[in-house]
């Protein structure tokens, strides 16, 4: 979703194929631009980012862009052996396997002069690699059980939050279908990295939320604002859905409360894995000079960093090291004391 201004300063062609899409990223627009140059090639597309960005919404953008006369057809191949993924993708022919009792297309036949989702690409086994290499190539399949080759002119766009290159280094993936797969390649950053987004997508989902529980639209404190900024969103944009529809859940009345939201991110943090605790206490993101500062020195840096980070808020930067507001206070003043009796 994005304001007149943006689409007049990124020069987007089609705003309304985005409009499921809600941010005012530079970076993000500027995939935008990019999808809109390749909507139209006949070529594989690889989209690629963390686990909840939209990786989805990307493809259905670039289908509506494409102006296919044929449907757009998703599926996940995560955990599928080859065997199912053939019958799921190719289908098969009555008699194929036990149970085969009647033909049944597979999803690349109800693509037909359409656009193919394939998500979770980086968990396909080596034996449907090879198949789905010759799909790329030829443009060709077998159903199970059938000996004619079947044609298709399918669009096939693929997602994943692996790394392939990684997966390749490791021989888990294949190098010339890895290849292939990113002729176009769109990477969506995580919210983290596009974190004036947060208002935007907040208000959008108070919007929905609200709509699909008949309620009225709560108003968000400002303080929810700076606190969402200072968490990282392992779970990025679905994961902020369903946080502000949880809250929106639990409304009753007034300003919408902070209570769900601080829950939700204490479970969170409170769900790593004791040996990943145990291994981040010991390897700290803090770079010790060759003298090591004192406690106090250490206090004010931790401090100084907090507000910082909390933008002056008090009450956000004193629950993020774990202190109360009074005592932050006193901390900040105690701070000021000493800038001003020092010699």
């Amino acid at each position: 979703m994005t304001h007149a201004k943006d689409k007049k300063k990124y020069q987007i062609k089609n705003p309304k194929a985005f409009e499921e899409i809600v941010t005012n990223s530079e970076t993000m627009i500027s995939f935008f631009q990019y999808a809109e140059s390749i909507a139209h090639s006949s070529h594989p597309i690889l989209i690629t980012g963390e686990t909840g960005v939209g990786k989805d919404l990307m493809a259905k953008s670039i289908y509506i862009l494409s102006n296919l006369k044929g449907r757009f057809v998703a599926v996940n191949v995560a955990g599928l052996d080859d065997n199912i993924f053939s019958d799921t993708l190719f289908g098969h022919v009555k008699g194929a396997f036990t149970g085969a009792d009647e033909n049944r297309h597979g999803l690349i036949r109800y693509a037909t002069n359409g656009m193919l989702l394939l998500d979770e690409i980086g968990s396909l086994s080596p034996a449907s690699q090879v198949k789905l290499l010759r799909l790329l190539q030829e443009g060709e399949y077998l159903p199970l059980g059938q000996d004619k080759i079947e044609k298709t002119n399918a669009r096939l766009v693929t997602s994943t939050n692996e790394d392939l290159w990684s997966l390749m280094r490791n021989e888990k993936f294949r190098k010339d279908l890895n290849f292939r797969l990113r002729t176009h390649h769109i990477h969506i950053p995580p919210l983290r990295e596009r974190l004036d987004d947060i208002p935007l997508l907040v208000d959008h989902f108070l919007n929905k939320s609200a709509r699909e529980l008949e309620k009225k639209k709560p108003t968000p404190p400002k303080e929810l604002y700076q606190r969402l900024k200072t968490y990282s969103f392992p779970g990025n944009v679905r994961e902020l859905e369903a946080m502000v529809h949880n809250a929106v859940t639990m409304h009753t009345g007034g300003m919408l409360s902070l209570d769900m939201f601080k829950l939700h991110i204490k479970q969170e943090q409170e769900s790593v894995v004791p040996s990943t605790k145990i291994e981040s206490e010991h390897h700290l993101p803090i770079t010790f000079g060759k003298d090591l500062p004192t406690i106090k020195q250490a206090n004010k840096m931790l401090v100084v960093e907090a507000m910082k980070r909390a933008n002056n808020n008090q009450t956000l930067a004193a629950s993020m090291i774990g202190i109360t507001r009074q005592a932050l206070s006193k901390r900040l003043k105690n701070m000021k004391s000493d800038l001003f009796t020092a010699p």
